[in-house]
């Protein structure tokens, strides 16, 4: 979580800090803070609340300075307060830090450094870290080594003492032309610019300045003047750094007309499922096809058994791709949250294939899923959106999404991008076992019509409009489905709940007589999500049982199918496709509701409360 931006060069660093956090501030928006060096003084401007208000604190007290560091934070050790934001400084006031992720020992280093006179001025460990690096700077006075050089063999010190996960930003004002950054299990960027360079988070935060961008690896240091930068490790090896491009613009990262980023993102949906889709399909073997599997056709026959690992959103894309894969390829597969599989000895035998799924590539319990996997000696493919992000590195192959930034923290279009891509992959494994040419030709078909169906369904967004509006003060949601419905019930209660704080549950429509129906009254709607297909019946029988108890009904249904308009309360139409299929079209609506609810209730839809776009803490 938390956001870093770091700038040093010839610029006037405060507004390009502050734009920066702008971009960034998805990555959490408890408080925020930026500190410059101003003729060898830290100046520092800190605040709780939004970036806007440290805007207006720099605005009332401006600071100059061409070398700084920013944050936006994810409170995790102490309250949003003042004092907690960072930049935090060390005991001298000489360091300067700001720092993403959890110190794990910072309370036993506190309190060697409280014994040895150290005062701290705030509850978290970034403060502890910063202290520590002051201290040992302070070791390093009379050695012969340049103040620069120093720094960094005080960054490289301190962090040897160090339990944990960290990015970090640091500035001392004894070496005005230097910055200092490190990185473990929490991502950080080089952004390479002519006579200046930058930190960072997040790529997002820098695009509008350069596209020349250095992924950091975990225990990487890296020392930068506006002129170039040196690199060290903490780590056995040493790989060199290289530089990447960044493959969108500025532009891609701002609302462009839309009165919220996930409102933009649900409307991308056409072109991100046809980049998904765009050179993946061979027409003629009626097969997919991807460039980075890394896996021979033997290998991939070999597979008798599949286990993907996510969390959150990707999860339920999992729970889609594992339908897919078990009725194409008749591979069993099993989703496991990846805080369950990284801790649990889960049995893998030797042709098993670990799948992880992840738009940002950096989510802390999927990245450690994947390490688990790879320290046991199997394969790990991952399904990934941002290039050169830490998941798609280690992974021994994979597939990106190329479904460009998702800034809403509200997944969107990632999802049906998993999903797309989680088709393709099936078809894929099927063919090379039992799944017929017209079958799959027949999927491959559906799936490329699917954009212009998304556009279509994204017409009616003045009637979901409607729908939402007349549900929105509701306190509690059923999302009901079978079959490849069940996954995406999860999902649009995930999204309902995550942006307009209303109590929603996802469940199996059969399993709804198990104890889900005790909640229904009046006041408690149900959607139902019920298309024309082998199980139609079925759950329309349950969309009886709700009304039977007055139970307020939203149908997600086929068009044309009369029956269930006469029955429930209000109706959604889609296009008929293939079970399989139905997924990437069903998303959309509930994407809308869950959106035009949360906006009729006055939510930040953008920056829901307690949450962070990338989970990369535990």
């Amino acid at each position: 979580m938390c956001g870093i931006v770091g700038y040093i060069g010839k610029k006037n660093a405060a507004p390009l800090l502050v734009e920066g956090l702008r971009r960034l501030e998805y990555r959490g928006y408890d408080s925020a803070g930026v500190c410059l060096l101003t003729d060898k003084i830290l100046e520092v401007r800190k605040s709780v609340g939004r970036v806007d208000k440290l805007a207006q604190a720099i605005q009332a007290k401006p600071v100059t300075g061409s070398v700084g560091i920013s944050h936006t934070r994810w409170a995790t050790h102490g309250a949003p307060t003042d004092a907690n934001a960072h930049p935090h400084l060390d005991q001298s006031g000489r360091i300067a830090l700001v720092h993403n992720g959890v110190i794990e020992n910072y309370d036993r280093l506190r309190q060697r450094l409280a014994a040895a006179g150290h005062q701290f001025q705030s509850e978290t460990d970034t403060e502890v870290l910063a202290h520590l690096i002051g201290e040992h700077y302070e070791k390093l006075k009379d050695e012969s080594a340049v103040n620069g050089q120093r720094l960094t063999q005080a960054v490289l010190n301190a962090l040897k003492e160090v339990i944990g996960t960290y990015g970090i930003a640091v500035i001392c004002k004894d070496c005005p032309d230097i910055m200092v950054g490190a990185r473990r299990g929490s991502p950080l960027i080089v952004g390479v610019g002519e006579g200046e360079n930058f930190l960072a988070s997040d790529v997002s935060a820098i695009v509008a300045h350069t596209r020349q961008v250095i992924y950091l690896n975990d225990y990487d240091v890296v020392t930068l003047t506006p002129a170039g930068y040196t690199h060290a490790s903490l780590g056995t090896d040493t790989p060199a750094l290289q530089v990447s491009q960044i493959e969108f613009s500025a532009e891609d990262v701002e609302k462009g007309g839309f009165a919220h980023f996930m409102l933009k993102e649900i409307f991308e949906q056409p072109r991100s499922i046809g980049n998904a889709l765009r050179g993946r399909v061979d027409h003629e073997e009626a097969m997919a096809k991807f460039g980075g599997l890394n896996m021979t056709p033997a290998e991939l026959r070999a597979v008798d058994r599949i286990v993907i690992a996510a969390c959150g959103t990707s999860w339920h894309a999992g729970l889609v791709g594992e339908y897919l894969m078990e009725e194409f390829a008749q591979i069993p597969t099993e989703v496991e949250y990846g805080s369950e599989f990284r801790y649990r000895n889960a049995p893998l035998d030797k042709h098993t294939l670990v799948l992880t799924i992840t738009q940002s590539g950096e989510t802390a319990d999927t990245l450690a899923s994947l390490r688990e996997a790879r320290r046991r000696g199997h394969k790990v493919l991952s399904i990934c959106n941002v290039v050169g992000s830490t998941i798609a590195r280690e992974s021994d192959g994979g597939i990106y999404l190329h479904a460009g930034p998702e800034i809403g923290v509200a997944s969107t279009k990632a999802f049906t991008s998993q999903v797309t891509v989680l088709t393709l992959l099936a078809v894929l494994m099927g063919r090379m076992r039992t799944l017929s040419h017209t079958h799959a030709r027949a999927v491959l078909k559906a799936l490329e019509a699917v954009p212009a169906q998304v556009e279509r369904i994204l017409e009616h967004n003045d009637a979901i409009k409607k729908i939402a509006s007349k549900y929105a003060q509701a306190d509690d949601f059923l999302f009901l489905g079978r079959g490849y419905c069940y996954p995406v019930a999860l999902e649009g209660a995930l999204k309902l709940k995550e942006i307009s704080y209303i109590h929603a549950e996802g469940y199996p429509a059969a399993e709804m007589k198990h104890g889900p129906i005790a909640l229904i009254d009046e006041k408690t709607p149900s959607v139902f999500l019920c298309p024309k297909d082998s199980l139609y019946d079925k759950t329309f029988s349950n969309i009886e049982e709700i009304k039977a108890r007055k139970g307020p009904v939203i149908a997600i249904a086929t068009e044309g199918d009369e029956q269930i308009t006469r029955k429930a309360d209000d109706v959604i139409h889609l296009p008929a496709v293939p079970e399989p299929v139905f997924p990437l079209l069903a998303t959309i609506p509930l994407q809308l509701l869950a959106y035009h609810i949360a906006v009729a209730r006055g939510c930040d839809v953008d920056k829901p409360r307690n949450l962070a776009k990338s989970v990369t803490v535990e």
